[in-house]
């Protein structure tokens, strides 16, 4: 569902089944990217309790050079 769908087309998402519910984990790299996967979930499995561990990384290019010694 999540990398089919075009609003999000995630793959790196890892979903668990649990006895109270659903645990999302992964990264992927903004807070929206993360809300609307949440989003997504709670919509499809509205009397399913979700749980996020999804993290956001730095997806921006580095701003220095590194220096190898």
């Amino acid at each position: 569902m999540l990398a089919e769908d075009p609003a999000v087309a995630e793959q790196g998402i890892t979903v668990v089944r649990r006895e109270r519910g659903l645990v999302l984990y992964g990264e992927v790299e903004t807070p929206h990217r993360r809300e609307e996967i949440l989003r997504l979930v709670t919509e499809r499995f509205p009397d399913v309790p979700v749980t996020s561990d999804i993290g956001v990384i730095r997806a921006q290019a580095p701003t220095q050079a590194e220096e190898l010694p």
